[in-house]
């Protein structure tokens, strides 16, 4: 089956997907669109995961909409409230209309020839439909929805337990009383361990090594006095400015001076959890401040958890699961009702579609990023790709502009087709400089960056706003044509003989 044309076709329905919409809708009036979503809600990550506690690690006055503040009170907002944030926004400006749910994109193919990209995406029956569309934005996240990833541990099955992986959350599990394992040492497992304390007999954070994790009070004191003294736009402006800034100074400091960085972490932690708590084993990590994402602890929760004596940590490996628990390779064991592998996820771009031109399959481990947001030598085609080191959003807003800049661009040189083209002598790097385990096993499969602008990437949300808000569009490498008309090139041809 064949829809119309689309002027533009965003695929996925959570903040990135809601956010180009409105940006498109916005800053291009006119221009047809729609949204394919492959779950049945709007929301995304923030629909997608129910695990207790769910909450963002971002602050919401830079992780909110810069079209539409903030409100919600709280700085580090839960899943619920994030995720009505998202529906509302997507109902109060009409998007909710555009979108069509359970409709899985599994290829997208480039058609010189016609300058559209051929979109195939089967519904909820199964059966497959295509769209074309002259544009093509992904906005489907950068992480494989249908699972997360869970080491290969020894003894799994032997496990009489139950065990939850907090991407597929069972809503109905009851685990008041139950003694649980919680692997992992990142955010998820840094959320869960004080949310399911609340009623377990007995929490334990099971970690290989330490993480960096930080105490940020749960509202933003300097946002609210601006709220009460400021209209509600100028002040969300105003939070939204200094946070940014806030967060670049502590990441360009982390990056020159890690050692201060890092004692001055330690030395908080060491606050926190005062006497009696192994600080050197359990909160010191191996890798320099930034080389992975700080975790968050708002108004320090899971600290008080773990002081409170409902849960615990333990820096060890394991050597097998057994019938009761788990048995470490020091030789401890730990008992267990309930474990939850808090151990990552798995990395998919496109939202695991198969991306090919002309009929020939790309590999994007092949590919260069451009500006962080198009592919090098693909027409018409961009990712919504956030940020490593701040919120995600401030660098999918900025693509949006860019993508929309370019659509008028286009509209007023009466061209079809922009492509950024790879210079011959560039020089390969990792997409991501990040030592996270969920990157490293990726990599080998992501894009690659260049060496120099605008193939590489540089993580600095006021060098990319300048440069993609107000830097020329035609810049040497990124190209506009016309798309190819038969009747006119055979007339050009001739004319030439």
């Amino acid at each position: 089956m064949s829809d119309p044309d689309f002027d533009v076709l965003i695929v996925g329905a959570g903040i990135s997907g809601i956010g180009a919409a409105y940006h498109l809708q916005t800053r291009c009036p006119g221009r047809s669109y729609a949204i394919l979503e492959s779950r049945d809600a709007i929301g995304g990550t923030w629909d997608l995961f129910r695990y207790p506690g769910i909450r963002s690690d971002s602050d919401m006055y830079t992780f909110g909409y810069a079209f539409r503040p903030w409100t919600g009170g709280k700085a580090f907002a839960d899943g619920p409230s994030i995720r009505q944030y998202v529906r509302d926004t997507a109902t109060e400006n009409g998007i909710d209309r555009h979108i069509r749910f359970n409709h899985r994109v599994i290829a997208a193919d480039w058609d010189s020839p016609t300058a559209r990209w051929r979109i195939t995406a089967t519904d909820a029956s199964g059966a497959e439909q295509v769209l074309t569309a002259r544009f093509l934005m992904m906005c489907s996240g950068y992480y494989r929805y249908e699972q997360g990833y869970v080491p290969d541990f020894a003894g799994l099955d032997e496990f009489r337990g139950r065990i939850v992986h907090p991407q597929l959350w069972d809503t109905e599990l009851d685990y008041a009383g139950k003694k649980v394992v919680i692997i992992g040492s990142g955010a998820t497992a840094v959320t869960l361990v004080p949310a399911m304390a609340e009623t377990a007999s007995h929490v334990t954070m099971l970690q290989r090594s330490p993480t960096y994790i930080a105490a940020r009070p749960s509202t933003d004191k300097v946002a609210e006095a601006l709220r009460k003294a400021l209209p509600a736009r100028l002040a969300y402006l105003m939070s939204r400015i200094k946070n940014i800034g806030l967060s670049i100074y502590i990441y360009q400091l982390s990056k020159r001076w890690p050692n201060v960085v890092k004692k001055a972490v330690i030395k908080a932690v060491k606050d926190e959890l005062g006497e009696g708590f192994d600080v050197e084993k359990h909160f010191t990590p191996r890798y320099n401040p930034w080389d992975q994402r700080f975790c968050l602890a708002p108004d320090g929760d899971f600290f008080e958890t773990l002081k409170s004596g409902k849960a615990d940590i333990v820096t060890d490996h394991i050597e097998r699961f057994t019938e009761t628990g788990i048995a470490l390779k020091s030789g401890a064991f730990i008992e267990a009702d309930i474990i939850v592998p808090a151990t990552g996820l798995e990395m998919q771009l496109a939202g695991g579609a198969q991306i090919s031109r002309d009929g020939a399959v790309l590999d994007t481990a092949d590919l260069y990023t451009y500006r962080g947001m198009m592919l090098g030598d693909v027409p018409n085609f961009a990712l919504a790709f956030g940020y490593t080191n701040a919120s995600w959003t401030l660098k999918v807003d900025l693509t949006c502009e860019r993508v929309c800049r370019m659509l008028n661009h286009m509209k007023k040189t009466g061209t079809d087709v922009a492509v950024p083209n790879v210079p011959a002598d560039i020089q390969p790097e990792p997409l991501l400089d990040f030592s996270s385990g969920y990157v490293q096993r990726a990599i080998k499969h992501l894009p690659k960056q260049g060496d120099r602008a605008p193939w590489k990437t540089y993580q600095n949300y006021v060098q990319d706003m300048l440069t993609i808000r107000f830097g020329r569009l035609e810049d040497g490498y990124m190209t506009f044509t016309k798309a190819p008309d038969p009747v006119r090139d055979t007339q050009v041809r001739e004319a030439a003989e």
